[in-house]
């Protein structure tokens, strides 16, 4: 019987040491945090480039596409590599090669080839130095090669057999979207439904996003979940490809998103307004947020990116005397296991509505009922953690309301 137990103790033992093992190797490893497909693996091969064209630069398309390229330039495409938010973050997570197949896409922009993998799952590349490397390329980030050179041909939105160079017509212009914005996330130790820059899955995942509403009608715009980016960030322009070309209907080169204020105002509702009173005593006020304007959720990219929506109760010389704080984010647990715990962001067509009651009586010197929402491009707690000294805000107001208690509304 001693024995018998002294075996029973000795593998529950065993068992717990290798369970303790196991998490713990869990709580140090390198963060793999996406599934490396075949789309992401390598560059963009620039092999086979036409002969006509004698750079990838940006700067050398401009001879002919002025207007696209000054769109560019104010792009964040265009600091892909060189954002110091990016550069302090890639550092601080090792500088893992497979970051670069998007912010410098393009072989040529890369110090390295890449020969093959060390390891299945092609998080260790093998590298070889890169006799082609261009350090200027390098800086231009998603340059115009990066979308526009595919298999040694130039894509475009109209076919051409231009001297300058053919142009193969591109039969949808979002498939370029997806090169970089389609990461997937499907491992056996991660049980969270998009990955970071996984936007497009997380349009074609978001709750009724299917679902042709009578609000997407009014907006004339779809419901329809299949994912179209340009619609958003490349709108519409009536101009010539080329100086001097006809005009056509083009798409403006501009990618606005995130950092871009008026940009997320397009997407939100947001109201304030006062409401039925819960009890003759008291007003009520309530804080409406809608994503009338975004596929994917509000706000969408990194899970550091959020919402913030205060509504406070202030007296006549500005002091708050009562706030209510909500933080619209995502929230994942990363270790031992990348698991989505609560996401609270805004999901398209569906309103959160936060209520404020308010009691004269109890603060008598309430003169004001204010609300306030801003977009945090990073939490400040993250921003510590990998010494990224920002020199612009990394927050900013998309709305600000105010309502006087005298019943009278001003902003």
């Amino acid at each position: 019987m001693m024995r018998l137990r002294s075996r029973k103790s000795l593998v529950v033992g065993i068992v717990l040491l290798a369970l303790i093992t196991f998490l713990a190797w869990r709580l140090i490893r390198p963060m793999n945090i996406f599934v490396v497909t075949e789309a992401f693996e390598r560059p963009v091969s620039t092999a086979g480039l036409p002969q006509s064209l004698q750079s990838l630069s940006a700067n050398d398309c401009a001879s002919c596409h002025q207007e696209f390229y000054q769109e560019w330039s104010t792009s964040i495409h265009s600091q892909a590599w060189t954002d110091p938010y990016f550069q302090v973050d890639w550092a601080f997570d090792g500088k893992q090669q497979v970051c670069k197949n998007c912010h410098i896409p393009l072989d040529r922009q890369q110090e390295h080839k890449v020969a093959g993998f060390k390891d299945d799952e092609k998080w260790q590349p093998i590298l070889e130095p890169n006799p082609a490397f261009d350090a200027k390329l390098q800086h231009e980030g998603v340059t115009c090669a990066a979308c526009h050179l595919r298999d040694g041909k130039i894509l475009g939105p109209y076919g051409s057999e231009s001297t300058a160079h053919p142009v193969e017509k591109l039969a949808n212009p979002n498939e370029v979207c997806f090169k970089c914005h389609v990461v997937g996330g499907n491992r056996w130790d991660t049980f969270f439904r998009v990955p970071p820059c996984g936007t497009v899955a997380e349009i074609r995942s978001t709750p009724a996003a299917a679902a042709n509403d009578a609000a997407g009608q009014k907006s004339g715009r779809s419901g329809d979940a299949s994912p179209d980016c340009v619609q958003c960030h490349m709108p519409l322009a009536e101009r010539p490809l080329v100086a001097g070309g006809k005009v056509r209907t083009v798409r403006r080169h501009l990618w606005r998103g995130g950092h871009d204020p008026e940009m997320v105002k397009q997407g939100l509702d947001a109201a304030l307004r006062e409401a039925p009173a819960p009890s003759p005593d008291k007003r009520s006020f309530t804080l409406t947020l809608t994503n009338k304007g975004a596929a994917h959720y509000l706000p969408t990219g990194t899970p550091d990116r959020h919402l913030t929506a205060s509504i406070r109760l202030v007296d006549r010389n500005g002091i708050v005397l009562r706030e209510d704080h909500h933080v619209l984010k995502r929230n994942i647990l990363w270790r031992p296991f990348i698991v989505d715990l609560r996401d609270t962001r805004l999901p398209r067509w569906q309103p959160r509505v936060f209520r404020f009651d308010v009691d004269p009586s109890r603060d008598p010197t309430a003169v004001t009922v204010e609300a306030q929402v801003q977009y945090h491009l990073l939490n400040e707690d993250r921003r510590r953690r990998i010494g990224y000294e920002n020199k612009e805000p990394i927050a900013y107001d998309v709305f600000r309301a105010r309502i006087g208690l005298n019943k009278e509304k001003s902003n």
